[in-house]
């Protein structure tokens, strides 16, 4: 009986510092200094200062260019590159889950993992070449660190091969990733596909997270190799 009433108060406490730890993040959350500018100025998301300090760094966001945004929902992203490349410009956005309808963004509702909503992203694009790749997706989060690492690459491979199958010669793409395994082999494989790859933290990024952004500057004419080999 000893045993069980031991047990049944591990679980107890583990809920209770679980508890507390999320009052302290949603605390945290709301009182971040991106979160409330986001909010004054009108932005979906905080994500929406990451992007806006990697183009301004790097020159990526232009007037009349294409963009396409993978994994866009609630819009933040969409919505920067949207004022920045103008109506001269187009971005498609895309999210399995629901987004609000922006000026000037085309957006599809699905599974990027399926070929059901590549075929429609294409057909939306009608042949248009794409200057600008930008990916922000990440997956459900389970907590198991291997799972939710493979899950993360598997989406980012996605996203640079639909990149390399889109992009204008010269274009650009920038993705997010998190350092663990499967990292280095992603980042090899992104090197042979663009002239040059840099590695961005923004300062939206938190501290504590592991999440960084490659940028792949130059597409090249070259095919790209399966990353599963």
């Amino acid at each position: 009986m000893g045993c069980y009433y031991e047990f049944f108060q591990k679980i107890q406490f583990h809920s209770m510092k679980s508890a507390k730890s999320s009052k302290a993040w949603i605390k945290k959350h709301v009182n971040d200094f991106f979160v409330k500018q986001a909010k004054k100025e009108g932005y979906r998301s905080r994500a929406a200062y990451k992007l806006i300090e990697i183009s301004r760094r790097d020159h990526l966001l232009k007037p009349g260019i294409t963009v396409v945004d993978l994994g866009a929902t609630p819009g933040g992203w969409s919505q920067v590159a949207a004022n920045k490349v103008g109506w001269s410009g187009k971005v498609f956005s895309l999210d399995i889950l629901e987004m609000g309808a922006l000026p000037g963004v085309t957006f599809i509702q699905g599974d990027f993992e399926e070929e059901a909503t590549l075929i429609e992203l294409r057909k939306k694009l009608g042949g248009k070449p794409v200057d600008l790749v930008i990916s922000d997706m990440s997956p459900n989060l389970s907590g198991i660190g291997i799972s939710d690492q493979a899950r993360s690459m598997y989406l980012a491979e996605l996203a640079l091969e639909f990149s390399v199958e889109q992009l204008n010669l010269g274009g650009n793409f920038l993705v997010k990733v998190f350092q663990g395994s499967g990292f280095e082999q992603f980042l090899y494989t992104m090197r042979t596909s663009f002239k040059q790859v840099v590695t961005r933290k923004p300062e939206a990024s938190r501290g504590r997270s592991n999440e960084i952004y490659l940028l792949g500057l130059g597409k090249q004419e070259k095919i790209l190799q399966s990353l599963s080999k």
